[in-house]
């Protein structure tokens, strides 16, 4: 966890007060049925919430946390406990991902990326890869051309590097028509397709983009459900668009919910990050979701 103190003028959430008693009922019903660590981490990697297009996965945390409800900026926020000291503990949701830029005459799309990615490379997965687009009409299943090999005379070291401007998405239409009949169209998201993978000893590492942020949510998720014994108050909060500059959730949740005493980050070391097979340590995120459990009860 990452630890960081901050403040703002002091703005009533309403909604989001202590837990109801109906909720708490709730709560503890699903705590029993709740996955375990390595279950969960296994089912949010397999989420895409591209930042800014963040909705259909917040939707999903609100049935998981009863008593949760959405902010103004689309921030999933319970308030456990009440009275002082006043602590906030969050995970951002977003991930870097792509929308459709162009849809061509010959049913091909274009992308364009949504984040910044600290890798001037970060682009390259995409080729060759299945993608998924989030269409309007669900998820639309597709694959990034790769360059013919046999229309080319070889590849030189002057040759440019794949980039977003590079990637033509092949959904199986002949037309804009087509396209357009599968619910896609400008500026819907896409992300690569995911298959979280176990592997190791006794599949104790898990592989997925964005599997670092997912496996802090989800430790943060079990901890919650976990029904902690909070010291004071505890804003939880899984945040929108921390990919943005400025970081518009965090930024808009501190303005809403007034100043806090003390506030953490939940974060899970990873190994490849940013690729496609990111990997984190499942006993890691048990560890962590062990910390947020102690760090919310005051010990």
């Amino acid at each position: 966890m990452a630890d960081r103190r901050t403040g703002g003028q002091a703005v009533s959430i309403g909604a989001r007060s202590a837990l109801s008693l109906t909720a708490l009922s709730a709560l503890t019903a699903l705590s029993a049925q709740t996955p375990s660590i390595p279950d969960l981490t296994a089912r949010m990697t397999a989420w895409t919430a591209i930042t800014g297009y963040e909705r259909a996965v917040t939707d999903t945390l609100l049935t998981l946390l009863p008593g949760a409800a959405r902010d103004r900026a689309g921030n999933v926020v319970a308030t456990l406990g009440r009275g002082a000291p006043k602590r906030l503990v969050s995970c951002p949701l977003d991930e870097i991902g792509w929308v459709v830029g162009n849809v061509r005459d010959d049913g091909y799309l274009t992308l364009r990326r949504v984040g910044r990615s600290r890798s001037p490379l970060f682009d390259q997965q995409l080729e060759g890869h299945r993608v998924t687009l989030f269409g309007r009409h669900g998820p639309v299943p597709g694959v990034v051309a790769v360059a013919s090999t046999h229309l080319q005379r070889g590849r030189t070291a002057s040759d440019e590097p794949f980039d977003v401007d590079s990637a033509f998405v092949d959904v199986g239409a002949a037309s804009r028509s087509e396209v357009a009949a599968l619910g896609l169209e400008i500026l819907t998201p896409v992300a690569l397709t995911k298959v979280p993978l176990r592997y190791g000893p006794e599949g104790a590492l898990l592989a997925a983009p964005v599997a670092a942020r997912r496996a802090a949510c989800a430790a943060l998720l079990e901890a919650v459900l976990a029904q902690p014994r909070v010291k004071g108050t505890v804003l939880v909060a899984f945040t929108v668009q921390s990919l943005l500059r400025p970081d518009i959730g965090v930024t808009a949740l501190v303005h809403l919910a007034g100043p806090v005493d003390s506030a953490v980050v939940a974060t899970v070391p990873s190994r490849f990050t940013g690729t496609p097979v990111e990997t984190v340590s499942l006993t890691q995120v048990d560890s962590v979701r062990g910390s947020l459990l102690a760090w919310m009860e005051g010990k």
